[in-house]
């Protein structure tokens, strides 16, 4: 597979997971915190899991509009949440995720094909196959 380059990001942080981070030419930056979980009382900022989210949501929200029309469904009103969860073991900590599908007054069965369809081209997806546990859920 030959792989053509779009487009490039850059986001640059310092201080880790209690620092900030900013996107190039100052485009966007998040003072960032550890997880209220792991961090009681501390700093309110965004952490890397809520950012992963809101990119895999839009993403694979992207793909289900790219691919509706394949399966007869109108994803006008399509709505993608993304669920990512921080885990740990003895060791150390990982991810997993849930993709949850609405699509208001579509047939689930034709969702779910299309859920599951999506979850092949989009980039996150694809990313993460094999190494984050994902669960799709159509409602």
């Amino acid at each position: 597979m030959t792989l053509t380059p779009i487009m490039t990001t850059h986001a640059t942080t310092g201080g880790g997971r209690n620092g900030r981070t900013s996107l190039e030419g100052g485009k966007m930056v998040l003072g960032m915190s550890l997880p209220k979980e792991l961090a009681p009382g501390g700093p309110d900022g965004m952490n890397p899991e809520q950012l992963f989210a809101m990119g895999w949501s839009a993403c694979y929200g992207q793909a289900i509009i790219a691919l509706a029309k394949k399966h007869g469904v109108n994803a006008d009103r399509a709505q993608v949440t993304c669920a990512v969860t921080l885990n740990k073991d003895e060791t150390s900590f990982a991810l997993t995720a849930e993709l949850k599908v609405t699509i208001p007054g579509e047939d689930l069965a034709k969702v779910k094909a299309l859920a599951e369809d999506a979850h092949t081209i989009c980039p996150y997806s694809k990313a993460t196959r094999g190494n984050v546990p994902v669960t799709l859920t159509v409602v």
